[in-house]
């Protein structure tokens, strides 16, 4: 298992390292996981050992997700009067981005429809 932290880490800092000297504007994290994909994609036949050691390795920080939480929880709670001064905003903010995210998904799903062919039957 330390084999497969160590690879997921090192394709962290090797996305950070890459959005850090590109200066794209795409979450390091997000580059290094797709770095990862396409190497452990390549790797598919070969090297089975390292696959299935991020394979554990991924499994276990998953099944400890909810702890990944509690700093988030603790951070509103110490600034609980900042929640409640801007809570108007939050609450609008969120509103606003789950509307926009849902359009987004809607969007994306008649595109890939409409790209892969599928006529509708409902109309």
């Amino acid at each position: 298992m330390l084999r497969g932290l160590a690879a997921l880490l090192f394709f962290q800092l090797l996305g950070e390292s890459l959005v850090f000297l590109t200066g794209v504007p795409v979450p390091g994290p997000v580059v290094g996981l797709v770095l990862l994909f396409l190497v452990l994609l390549a790797l598919r036949g070969r090297w089975r050992e390292t696959v299935a050691a991020v394979e554990a390795a991924a499994g276990a920080l998953l099944g400890n997700l909810g702890l990944f939480f509690v700093p988030a929880g603790v951070g509103v709670v110490a600034l609980w009067g900042v929640v409640q001064d801007e809570g108007g905003a939050i609450a609008a903010v969120l509103v606003l981005s789950a509307i926009f995210t849902l359009a987004v998904t809607v969007w994306t799903f008649l595109a890939a429809r409409r790209l892969l062919g599928h006529k509708d039957t409902a109309a």
